[in-house]
């Protein structure tokens, strides 16, 4: 978040917008962009009458260019939910084989095979606890006490909406002794879904059982000696669970009611967040079971590696080429040491004393 007041940062506006339409946001967009339009037209005015026509063509064809994009994200949003209209029925079988409704073609004979204790299984069990926590980013977000709970995870769905503009998770649960929803969800409202710049979410308020509350935990602590109250004191404290997701944080109706650090604390909570979500929509739902099986998190380091290979490269490379200067520069010292009867060398050292790929690697930017 920028310190001064001319900076102009969409994640500040946005910030400040919870309880503010779209039509508002525009309006204030406008506001800006003419603000800084006047403040830096004294760069059109410094240049030549054939340069600043010469930009104006350039600022025409921007016009033409953003004409073009705004039809592409249109037809873009069109052929999307296209193919999800059609990705249905194959997410509906695939409901069916993980818990057991239907049986996959092949299955029953083999399950007849096996003994009677795993023949009286049903499904896939633990089919999206698994997925989820082959994950890197969900992973993080599921503590040992979440499981259990995550075992019931029968089914998770996304859909767009229009009004506001973002998209819907839901997750459907069997009975279970945690809470008494059977689907929780959450939902995305976005300003502008192709940057995206993220409104605020919203989660389903979870009805859990008694003591089975697992955003919380109790703690108890005994009295201490001679006190009158001899009953342990218990205290309740929130802690980390998967099931906080669906508690997201919260924007407040007047920007003046938070200071600079808790803003920016607030909209890296909210970016993780909206990480956390996008991640179950794009990767986890269409690809469950290559995350079950762990072959999409192997595909994923396999993809990293490879970029860390070819910078390793890339590096020893420059560390041959640098040995190779320093050859260089030690035989040219030592042809002109001989007629002197010099000792002294180059006072160059190559990186990693010589041996290539012992630089350590840059950092990659994810």
């Amino acid at each position: 978040m920028s310190n001064s007041k001319d900076n102009f940062n969409v994640s500040d506006l946005t910030s400040a917008l919870n309880a503010e339409d779209r039509a508002d946001l525009v309006n204030a967009l406008k506001n800006k962009l003419q603000d800084l339009t006047g403040k830096h037209s004294d760069v059109l005015e410094n240049l030549s009458p054939v340069v600043r026509k010469r930009v104006e063509v350039l600022r025409g064809l921007q016009s033409e260019h953003d004409e073009l994009e705004a039809k592409f994200f249109e037809e873009r949003a069109a052929l999307e939910a296209k193919y999800q209209k059609l990705y249905q029925p194959l997410y509906a079988k695939r409901y069916t084989i993980v818990n057991g409704v239907d049986e996959a073609e092949g299955a029953t004979a083999e399950a007849a095979k096996e003994d009677e204790t795993t023949s009286e299984d049903k499904g896939v069990p633990s089919f999206w606890l698994t997925a989820m926590k082959n994950n890197e980013v969900i992973a993080e977000e599921i503590s040992e006490r979440d499981e259990a709970a995550l075992k019931f995870l029968k089914d998770i769905k996304w859909a767009r909406i229009d009004n506001p503009k973002g998209f819907k998770l839901e997750f459907i649960f069997d009975t279970n002794p945690y809470f008494k929803n059977s689907v929780l969800t959450k939902t995305y409202h976005m300003i502008d879904e192709d940057e995206p710049i993220l409104e605020k979410a919203i989660g389903t308020e979870i009805e859990w059982h008694p003591g089975k509350c697992l955003t919380q935990k109790i703690l108890k602590k005994k009295p201490k000696k001679g006190s009158k109250n001899a009953k342990p004191i218990t205290k309740t404290e929130q802690c980390e669970s998967f099931f906080n997701f669906f508690s997201p944080p919260q924007v407040p109706e007047d920007d003046e009611d938070i200071d600079e650090d808790a803003a920016e604390e607030l909209q890296n909570l909210m970016e993780q967040d909206y990480d956390i979500g996008s991640t179950i929509r794009d990767k986890i739902i269409p690809h469950a079971v290559s995350w079950f099986t762990g072959e999409a998190a192997s595909d994923e380091f396999a993809e990293i590696d490879d970029d860390d290979d070819e910078e390793l490269d890339d590096e020893e490379e420059e560390d041959d080429e640098d040995e190779e200067e320093d050859d260089e520069d030690e035989e040219d010292d030592e042809e002109d040491d001989q007629p002197k009867n010099r000792k002294k060398k180059s006072g160059r050292v190559p990186i990693g004393d010589g041996q290539p790929g012992e630089r350590p690697p840059e950092c990659k930017q994810q």
